[in-house]
């Protein structure tokens, strides 16, 4: 095992803590103990998985995310954090966030969690391109999607998967990657009423360890965005089971 794995953690116990275990496991560790020094030691290495702590000294946890992401879309990114309302969670995850844990956390979780995103990592294409052509095959029949121009619609509704357009009665509509993936699913899931369960296992992975609540407030942004100020509304909630998206409740 060669993974390099860079801890940006303030707290020098715990940063000691992770660098001894990572070790341990087998992976090259590198630490930092501020936002900017992580910045610093991100840009200067080739890392495998970030353990990013969302309390630091100068730029904050989510700044690092922010700034890491605008130029790399791939390395796995997992939050340490002491906050723990869902809404401190998906605003981590909104940004590009892989995954996130709770402080005080059995560090056993975490090392599962790092294999996890390492493991989701290196097939990451792999596991898209097998996607892609499930999802074309599971389609073929529904009428939902233009399989000649590449759009999935519903009333007014149209998203284009390989451009990453989406338009609601001809207004263009922005979405966060999430939500984009959100959408596709439930697109293409037409009638199906679907489980929080099986929204997470879609849209953020079999390896994801959150809350399903996460689902909720995902659901709120997309709905806010795709059915505010538009009739008829198309994502509907059954209670006691989950969401789907059809014309008619």
């Amino acid at each position: 095992m060669n993974e390099a794995v860079l801890v940006i953690e303030d707290e020098p116990k715990i940063a000691r803590l992770l660098e001894l275990e990572l070790q341990y496991e087998g992976y090259q560790v590198g630490k930092a103990g501020s936002g900017t020094e992580g910045l610093e030691k991100y840009a200067e290495g080739q890392w495998d998985l970030i353990l990013l702590d969302v309390m630091l000294p100068g730029l904050s946890g989510i700044e690092v995310l922010r700034r890491v992401r605008a130029k790399d879309a791939t390395v796995p990114i997992i939050m340490l954090t002491a906050k723990d309302s869902v809404e401190d969670k998906v605003s981590g995850l909104d940004l590009g966030a892989n995954d996130y844990i709770t402080k005080p956390f059995q560090i056993e979780e975490l090392l599962a969690r790092v294999r996890a995103a390492l493991r989701l990592s290196a097939v990451a294409s792999v596991a898209s391109s097998a996607s892609s052509s499930t999802s074309s095959a599971g389609n073929d029949s529904s009428g939902y999607k233009d399989e000649a121009e590449g759009w999935l619609t519903a009333a007014g509704l149209k998203l284009h998967e390989g451009t990453r357009e989406v338009y609601r009665d001809g207004v263009p509509i922005e979405l966060t990657p999430r939500e984009f993936d959100l959408l596709v699913y439930l697109l293409q899931n037409q009638r199906q009423v679907l489980s929080r369960d099986q929204i997470v296992q879609a849209v953020w992975g079999y390896d994801y360890y959150g809350d399903t609540n996460v689902v909720d407030v995902y659901i709120r942004y997309v709905r806010k965005k795709v059915d505010n100020g538009f009739t008829p509304p198309l994502i509907h909630t059954v209670r006691g089971v989950g969401y789907v998206l059809k014309e008619q409740l």
